[in-house]
């Protein structure tokens, strides 16, 4: 063997020249993080992957809607954009004898207290007020999984059994005609929050499935 040949150090075998190595972790990274969102993808699927948002033209309310837009905040006006309105999810309060109003301060305290994760569009008041709580365009901490591409309606109620006053139910008609009207809905688009999550809620019309129907007769498509 030729005494002046020089070894390779075994610390230095196998590794990639140092010119390289960044670019091998960047691509690594970038490898992991198409994993995640893939795997986020499959778990979650009613969250966007992109900052996909509606187009500009986005409606307004109606003159009969009052608009008391919470304050941007990451636990009830996270300030992101819909993907899309594929439907309307309808709540009950869960909090008997409360107004929409109460609600609505409740909503807005969380980006004080931080307690939970909470809102919704809109909520209806016993007296059949209606609140704008969070734009059209954005996303409200409601439906879970489908909280990206609907709009969320929160409706008061007189006490437990979270049947609505008479005024609070024309309220959400009218309310949510002009939703199917604005987005060129369907009768399968208009939900129970039961029918998202399995959660009883509205408590009244996952009792009593045929006033749900009765509800959806109520409206025209």
């Amino acid at each position: 063997m030729n005494s002046t040949m020089q070894k390779t150090p075994k610390s230095t075998r196998g590794r990639l020249p140092r010119e390289l190595r960044l670019p091998a972790i960047l691509a690594a990274v970038i490898v992991g993080l198409l994993i995640i969102r893939a795997v986020l993808a499959v778990l979650m699927p009613g969250t966007p992957s992109t900052a996909e948002a509606l187009p500009e033209d986005v409606p307004d309310a109606p003159e009969w809607v009052e608009r008391q837009l919470l304050p941007i905040n990451e636990y009830s006006r996270p300030g992101e954009k819909l993907t899309a309105v594929n439907g309307v999810v309808v709540h009950y309060t869960g909090n008997p004898g409360t107004t929409a109003q109460q609600n609505r301060s409740y909503f807005a305290g969380l980006a004080q207290s931080g307690e939970t994760f909470a809102s919704s569009n809109f909520v209806i008041g016993l007296e059949g007020e209606i609140l704008e709580c969070v734009p059209l365009d954005e996303v409200a901490y409601a439906s879970s999984q489908r909280n990206y591409d609907t709009l969320s309606i929160e409706v008061c109620h007189p006490d437990e059994t979270g049947e609505f006053t008479q005024a609070s139910y024309d309220a959400l008609v009218k309310l949510v005609q002009w939703l199917v009207d604005t987005y060129d809905l369907d009768r399968d688009q208009i939900l129970r929050h039961y029918d998202v999550t399995g959660k009883e809620c509205p408590r009244y019309y996952v009792q009593h499935p045929e006033a749900w129907e009765a509800f959806l007769d109520d409206l025209e498509f």
